[in-house]
């Protein structure tokens, strides 16, 4: 299944994600459903601000393409997830990006908290490998082939 962004591209995920296990899971998913046509992943919420702003290494649009969706991990190394998500739906040319926070963080403060600052949707990962892999199977089927994106 091909998903598609703005004006028939492929659709771009960009997943900000540290820990490895994790980014690994997710991209063998969307890879094994053919739902994410590309996904970006970078590893600290420094980074993640640098490329949807197009800074440093992320200065050229055709390596960084604005994306569909961002997949947001909250606990991060250098900016913390919360702060990252804050930042997005502040920015006038990044807001209408949809978010999901995808974290470990059970924790009704932080549902809260990512809510409060417009997420999109929040999902808890959960610890049972067979239930992650489920999770990451309904959230491509949501959001890469049943949702739709006005752009």
């Amino acid at each position: 299944m091909k998903t598609t962004g703005m004006k028939g591209e492929p659709a771009v995920i960009l997943l900000v994600e540290d820990d490895p296990a994790h980014a690994e899971i997710v991209r063998r998913n969307f890879v094994n459903f053919r739902m994410a046509n590309k996904l970006m992943h970078v590893s600290d919420g420094q980074q993640a601000l640098d490329y949807l702003f197009r800074r440093g290494e992320f200065q050229d649009p055709d390596k960084s393409p604005q994306p569909n969706l961002v997949l947001l991990d909250l606990r991060l190394p250098k900016v913390d997830g919360m702060e990252v998500l804050t930042t997005i739906k502040a920015d006038a040319s990044l807001a209408h990006i949809p978010v999901v926070v995808l974290t470990t963080s059970a924790a009704e403060v932080d549902m809260a908290k990512a809510y409060g600052n417009h997420a999109n949707s929040y999902l808890v990962k959960p610890v049972d490998f067979p239930q992650f892999l489920k999770l990451m199977d309904a959230l491509g089927y949501y959001w890469l082939v049943w949702n739709q994106f006005p752009y």
